[in-house]
C-alpha cells in the first residue's frame, strides 16, 4: 500500500515537473521547481507532523515531492540540522551536497563525452 502511494505520488510529481519545465524558460524551470518544492516540503512536513497526518508523508513528501524535486528533501534536511542547533553539520551538509553534486555531474559528463 505504501509503495503504491509513493509510486503514484512520484508519477504525479514528475508530470508536474515536466509541465513547469514546459512553461518556464531554461534554467528558471529548475529554479522554480526547487523553490516551490522547498516551500511545499516545509509546509507539508509541518502540517502533517502537527496534525498527526504522517500517513500522507509517503505520498506527498517521498512520492510527489521526490518526483517533483529532490532539492526539497535537501532543504528540509538542512533546516532540521539547523533547528537541532547543528550549525557546523548543516554547513558541511550544504557545502558537501553542492560541491560533490557538481563534481559528480562534471565527472558524469566527462565519462559520457569520452564514451560517445
Amino acid at each position: 500500500m505504501i509503495m503504491g502511494m509513493v509510486a503514484l505520488g512520484g508519477a504525479c510529481g514528475a508530470v508536474m515537473r515536466y509541465l513547469v519545465g514546459l512553461s518556464v524558460a531554461f534554467p528558471f524551470g529548475t529554479l522554480t521547481v526547487n523553490v516551490i518544492g522547498s516551500l511545499l516540503i516545509g509546509l507539508i512536513y509541518a502540517i502533517t507532523q502537527a496534525k498527526g497526518l504522517n500517513g500522507w508523508q509517503p505520498f506527498l513528501i517521498t512520492g510527489f515531492l521526490g518526483g517533483f524535486t529532490t532539492f526539497s528533501a535537501f532543504s528540509l534536511d538542512t533546516m532540521r540540522l539547523l533547528e537541532a542547533g547543528r550549525l557546523a553539520a548543516a554547513g558541511g551538509y550544504v557545502m558537501g551536497t553542492v560541491l560533490l553534486s557538481l563534481a559528480a555531474c562534471a565527472v558524469g559528463l566527462w565519462i559520457a563525452k569520452g564514451a560517445l
